[in-house]
């Protein structure tokens, strides 16, 4: 099973393996930056668990759950 970025708990962080899809979705994510190679770490969810905080580059982004688990993660 792959790990997506769905999986991360609040303060865990990982690397971007790659996006899953080719639609509109993912291409956003990419232009947000969720790009192989780059570090992600998950700073909370909401009261619910959804979206979900985290920060990549530098700043925080609003995810939806969804939307994460598009985020393919690099093996531990």
């Amino acid at each position: 099973m792959e790990r997506t970025l769905a999986d991360l708990r609040p303060d865990q962080e990982a690397r971007i393996r790659g996006l899953l899809g080719s639609n509109g979705i993912t291409q956003r994510l990419a232009e947000l930056g969720f790009t192989p190679g780059q570090k992600v770490r998950v700073v909370r969810y909401a009261p619910l668990g959804d979206p979900m905080q985290v920060r990549l580059r530098g700043f925080d982004l609003a995810v939806r759950r969804n939307e994460a688990r598009r985020v393919l993660l690099e093996a531990e």
